[in-house]
């Protein structure tokens, strides 16, 4: 019996079978791995959200309490500092960088030419007008005077013996001895005579006049300098620096400048009296000295738009020297009866400047105020508040209208702010307003 024939399949065929996976298997691990992901994706989450959300509701209740939102406790008082509107007089002032000078400045320069013999002062030593300050070979102008006066001698003997011939030629002229002209010449020899007898006295007073200055005198009351001339050397009137230098220190001038706007302002209150003028130090937080202002510039800087200011200072302590930088503040006028508060209390928004009042009942209320000017730490006002009223002076940023606040007053004793006194704090900013005294 005849078998039949079967043909094997193709090699493809099993390669496929071998690499093939059965689909609802694959289908079900997806499934599975799909539950799994979910899973630990909506356990994460609301893990990350337990953990979170307990930190962020207490931080937005604080700021909400810090906005005045819904968490804010309008019951709880706020300490804040305050302070009393005062009605006062407040002098304003004009602040300008200012130098100080000397009130007078010599150089002492030899007029004679000569060797330096002695220096009769100690550098840095106050000396008086008139004083002899060093000494120039006096030798060489001594045997000068000798000299004029031996030149002097033998003219007035040559003008006594022309005075006696002209006594005899006018004898003889009267008698018609001799003629009109002899007697006219002696006359002119007896003038010329007389004048070399007055040249000779000039050049004794200009030779005596030189040997005068051979002694170097003080010519103002001041402070020696550094000495420019050593004792043996050679010195002349010709010489560019001199033997030394004196400049007064008592008083002292400081020159300072200010804005040409001010200029009106001053000069305004100048006719009514002499100005007062301090000088303060360069941080500006130390009075070094009073004094007054002595004179305005006669033209205005146009470089700068400045005009200088001269101001006087007795300076009997020595505190103010020779091109020192100072602040200088002139006291232009005093505001009468002013309102005044500190400035930390002036706030300013989209409306304009503001202070918080206090009410008679404890809470605060936001009260527009019209700043005037600003002297030191006090800041005088046009309107808005009236004297007697407190004002919040520190602790403004946790308050708005209708908080409740515990006040309390400022500790520590110190002078009112704004009045001329000892020491101010720092980098606190003056103006005078356009109103008048």
């Amino acid at each position: 019996m005849a078998q039949p024939l079967i043909t094997p399949p193709p090699p493809e065929f099993h390669e496929r079978e071998l690499h093939t996976v059965p689909p609802r298997r694959s289908a079900r691990k997806t499934v599975i791995w799909a539950i799994v992901i979910f899973f630990l994706l909506v356990v994460g989450l609301l893990g990350f959200r337990a953990l979170h959300k307990p930190a962020e509701q207490p931080s937005q209740q604080g700021q909400g309490a810090r906005r005045g939102g819904p968490g804010t406790d309008l019951n709880r008082a706020v300490p804040v500092a305050v302070a009393p509107v005062q009605q006062r007089d407040i002098p304003v002032y004009l602040e300008g960088l200012g130098n100080v000078q000397a009130y007078y400045t010599v150089t002492i320069h030899s007029r004679v030419d000569g060797q330096l013999m002695q220096v009769n002062f100690r550098e840095g030593q106050k000396v008086h007008k008139g004083q002899e300050l060093a000494l120039i070979d006096p030798r060489p102008y001594e045997v000068q005077v000798s000299q004029a006066e031996a030149t002097k001698y033998k003219d007035q003997a040559n003008l006594e013996n022309a005075q006696r011939d002209l006594q005899r030629y006018a004898d003889l002229y009267k008698q018609g001895v001799i003629a009109q002209q002899q007697y006219n010449t002696q006359q002119s020899v007896v003038a010329q005579q007389e004048g070399l007898v007055r040249a000779d006295d000039a050049q004794i007073n200009s030779a005596k006049l030189n040997l005068t200055y051979c002694h170097i005198r003080a010519p103002i009351d001041g402070t020696v300098g550094l000495r420019l001339v050593d004792p043996g050397n050679m010195v002349h009137s010709s010489d560019q620096s001199g033997l030394l230098v004196i400049t007064q220190l008592q008083p002292i001038s400081v020159l300072f400048t200010l804005p040409e706007d001010n200029l009106q302002l001053v000069a305004q209150h100048m006719k009514g009296g002499r100005l007062e003028v301090q000088a303060w130090n360069r941080d500006d937080t130390q009075q070094i000295a009073a004094g007054r202002l002595e004179t305005l510039d006669n033209q205005i800087d146009p470089n700068t738009g400045t005009f200088r200011l001269k101001s006087v200072f007795d300076n009997r302590d020595n505190a103010l020297y020779p091109n020192q930088f100072v602040n200088a503040r002139l006291q232009v006028y005093t505001r009468k009866n002013a309102i005044t508060i500190p400035a930390a209390a002036i706030q300013r928004g989209t409306q304009g400047t503001y202070v918080y009042a206090l009410k008679q009942d404890g809470t605060v209320e936001s009260r527009p105020v019209k700043v005037a000017l600003t002297e030191a730490t006090t800041a005088v006002l046009d309107s808005g508040l009236t004297p007697g009223q407190q004002v919040v002076t520190d602790g403004q940023e946790k308050l708005q209208p209708g908080s409740k606040v515990d006040p309390q007053q400022p500790g520590g004793p110190g002078a009112p702010a704004g009045q001329p006194g000892a020491t101010r704090p720092p980098g606190q900013h003056r103006g005078a307003g356009k109103g008048g005294a």
